[in-house]
């Protein structure tokens, strides 16, 4: 069976990261161009991954802006005729299908790998962790 979705917790603290975490999630620290969690997706959807799962939590919602669209940005961007970027932050909003699930408390890794019970369903699916990247 084919694996189309996977979970990305995204709901910690960022201590590990602190100071830098403070004011925004760990997973959206650059390295280089882009933020940690979009080499996840990426990795995910060139392995055939079609739906991503991401557990959030209060203070996260620049996680779902990135990969959400931006009207005034595209359009400020057209008009400059910066249409590299425009492309770049098309491609962004448009790498898959994204569901974000809340969770409430912290309770942990295996908590938050159970949260999306009603996306994965009884299908198989992967776990990305965001914070840890390797060459």
């Amino acid at each position: 069976m084919k694996v189309r979705k996977a979970v990305i917790p995204a709901a910690g603290f960022g201590t590990r990261f602190l100071p830098s975490t403070k004011a925004q999630p760990k997973e959206m620290l650059n390295v280089v161009d882009k933020p940690l969690i979009q080499y996840s997706v990426e990795e995910a959807v060139d392995s055939g991954i079609e739906s991503i799962g991401i557990i959030t939590s209060r203070g996260k919602s620049a996680i779902e802006d990135h990969f959400d669209i931006s009207p005034e940005l595209e359009h400020f961007l057209e008009e400059k005729k910066k249409l590299d970027l425009l492309e770049e932050i098309r491609r962004i909003s448009n790498l898959a299908e994204f569901c974000y699930i809340r969770q409430k408390q912290a309770l942990g890794l295996g908590h938050a790998i159970l949260m999306p019970e009603s996306f994965v369903g009884s299908e198989p699916f992967s776990v990305l962790l965001p914070d840890d990247i390797f060459d």
